[in-house]
Order: structure tokens, then sequence, then C-alpha cells
């Protein structure tokens, strides 16, 4: 009889842990990127009792029972949105890559920002996050000297649609070039009929922001097509702190000069300057990669998120903080966002925690009544044990 109470105690014992681990998920119902834990039992055998006259049959004796492990589940929770441009989940399989080091670590989920050292690192546990190298190998994304976009120099202006012949005193206004230095000018090209001296030509005039003459030229149209020779003009700009500049007005593809009554629809299609940009806002594209965009307008890719995936990721190790460990197992595969069978990453978004309550109060009910049973093994077998005693004190 007192086996069985070490085999009821055995049972109160795997119980305990069997509702540490219940509890812990439902603790963590709010906990982003959380995977629940599944309590896993084993009965215990120890040793084998032969029958008598019979050595080839052997009784098993059973001594209780043990906590074996807790699996982890990786179903995917619910992906919420958020206001942090670099908080990321992913929407499928496979584990953000972070440097600890030369440790990796991984997550499901996580809110990232631009550390100290110009690195992206995780908020919590100040993790950097891995970029893929087009070698496979892992790397932290560094962002010293991408917080600005730096200038470029307006070199030509193309313009597109149509100049009517019967149009007069046509201008297109607020034509903004830039320096080498990220300078803002802004031109008025003022276009008037010059038919006098020959059919199709054109007196274009450009004028600076003070409304000051910059440039005089012609623009000579033939058969409603440009003249190849003609149709560009140069203006050359001074600037106190910048080089001189000179920027190609372009007019040799797209531009008709066909009469349209007196409305003429010439445009700007394109020009190749822009100023100074500051960091305005960061993003992850279709392909893993990290987009910034600038307030000039401009836009960089400065890494590929790499993503990891497990043959077997039940086996991780949990570490806290979102984080696992997969040192004691067989390396990851390393992919890019949507490849090499890793889901698909998004930005702006966490991952909740994958605890379904309704299945953890029926885990716990079982672990209760489990609980009761072998604390009832207990108190039968104490009471057997006395009434022996007593037994013996009657005799």
């Amino acid at each position: 009889m007192l086996e069985s109470i070490y085999i009821g105690m055995s049972g109160l014992i795997a119980y305990s842990k069997g509702l540490q681990t219940i509890s812990n998920n439902v603790a963590n119902l709010n906990t982003a990127g959380f995977k629940t834990s599944t309590p896993r039992f084993a009965d215990l055998y120890y040793g084998q009792q032969f029958r008598q006259g019979a050595p080839g049959n052997a009784t098993q004796l059973g001594s209780g029972v043990e906590y074996g492990y807790s699996s982890l589940n990786f179903a995917q929770g619910d992906l919420r949105a958020s206001n942090g441009q670099l908080d990321l989940a992913i929407q499928g399989n496979g584990f953000l890559s972070l440097l600890d080091g030369a440790t990796v670590r991984y997550a499901r989920t996580g809110q990232f920002e631009i550390g100290n050292d110009g690195f992206i690192e995780d908020k919590s546990t100040g993790l950097k996050l891995a970029a893929l190298a087009s070698s496979g190998s892992l790397g932290p994304i560094s962002m010293t000297g991408k917080q600005v976009s730096p200038p470029q120099a307006t070199r030509t202006v193309q313009f597109t649609d149509n100049l009517s012949p019967g149009s007069t005193n046509f201008s297109i206004p607020n034509v903004e070039v830039y320096d080498a230095t990220g300078g803002k000018h802004t031109l008025t090209v003022a276009f008037a009929p010059d038919t006098d001296i020959m059919p199709g030509r054109w007196k274009v005039t450009v004028t600076d922001e003070n409304n000051l003459p910059v440039q005089e030229s012609v623009l000579q149209f033939n058969g409603g097509i440009p003249e190849p020779g003609r149709d560009t003009i140069d203006v050359t700009l001074g600037s106190a702190n910048a080089p001189p500049l000179t920027v190609t007005l372009d007019f040799s593809a797209g531009v008709t000069g066909f009469s349209a009554g007196s409305s003429s629809t010439l445009r700007i299609s394109k020009s190749d300057g822009y100023a100074t940009g500051t960091l305005s806002s960061m993003d992850i594209d279709d392909e893993g990669q990290l987009v910034l965009q600038y307030s000039n307008g401009q836009t960089s890719a400065v890494g590929t998120v790499a993503l990891a995936k497990f043959r077997n990721p039940d086996q991780l190790t949990q570490l806290g903080n979102g984080l696992f460990d997969g040192s004691h197992i067989a390396p990851p595969e390393y992919g890019a966002s949507g490849r090499a069978a890793v889901g698909q990453l998004k930005a702006g978004a966490t991952e909740a925690s994958n605890v379904d309550l309704s299945n953890e109060f029926g885990q716990l009910i079982l672990i209760q009544r489990g609980f009761q049973a072998s604390s009832q093994v207990v108190t039968a077998a104490n009471e057997m044990i006395m009434q022996l005693f007593q037994m013996r004190g009657q005799g």
C-alpha cells in the first residue's frame, strides 16, 4: 500500500506540472506571438514480477505517472493591425531571425525600431533584425547614412501633349528644378506663336521665380512634330551656393503642334531632379524587402528580411519575450517572404497569441479531475494503512 501512496503522489506531482502549463497558457492570452504548450503525460514502469511456476510470464508493476513534456502548438494566431511601421508578423509558416551577437534567435512577431547604433532592433529585447544577403548569410540591417536622401541636380525636364497654334500667350508655371545642393528654382515657360517668321515656330521665354528672363529661344514644328535640332532648349541658372545649373527642356518625345483651337494641353511628363529628402516612412514590400520612403519622393531598399523555416518547429525551446532557441536542432532554411516554403511577411501588424480558452479550460477540467483522483488514491491508501495499525493494536 505504500507503493499506492507513491503512485498517487506521482499523479499529484505530474498534474501539478500540467496545471502550471495550462496556467501559463491562459496567463499569456494577450501576449503577442505567444504559442501554447500542450501537456503530455507518460506512464511509469520500474520493475516486473514473474508468476510462480511460470517464469516466462511476467507481470509489469506500474509505478504511476510522470509529466513527460509539453509540445508547442504553432497554430497561426490572428494578425492585428498596429501603428508601428516596423511591427512585423508572418501570415503562414516561418520565423523572424534575430541576432544576439553571433547567436540567432527566432520569433513569430516583433515590434522593431531604429536603435542608437543605427541598426533595426526589437523594442523589448534589443536583438537585431536579420537580413538575408545574396550569399545566403545573415546580417543586421543598418540604417546608418540612410536617414537622408541626397539631392540630385535636374538635368532634363520632358514635356508631352499638344501645343495648339491657335493659342496665344500659353505658359506652364511652377516648373521646379533643383541644383546640386538641393536648392529649388521655380521657372515659368511661356510660349508665343512666331509664325510671321516661319510657320510652326514658337518663341519660348523662360523666367525665374523673380519673373526675370533667364532664357529666350525658339521651338520649331514641321507637320505638327517638333523639328529635330530645334526640339530642345538649354537653360542655365546661377546660384550663390551651388555651381551653375544647366537644364534641358526636352520637347522631342510626345509633343505635338496640331491645331486644337485656343486650347493647349502641353505639360511636364517627367523631371529627373529632386531636393534633399528626409526619411518619412518604412515599409515591407511583397518580397520582404525593407523599403525606405523619403520626403522628396525617392525610395530605397536596404535589405530583405530573413525568414527561417524549421522541419520540426515543435522542437524549438521557448525563451520568453516571444523568442525561441533552435541551437539544439537541425539548422533552418532561410528564405525571403513568400518563398522557400515560408509565409508572407506583413508590416504594420502583430500576431496575437494562439491561446484557445475553450480548449484550455477543457484541459484544465481533465487535469483537475486527475489531481482529485490521485489525491483520493493517497487518502484511500492512507486509511488502509491506518486500519492495519488499528488491527495490530487490537491484537
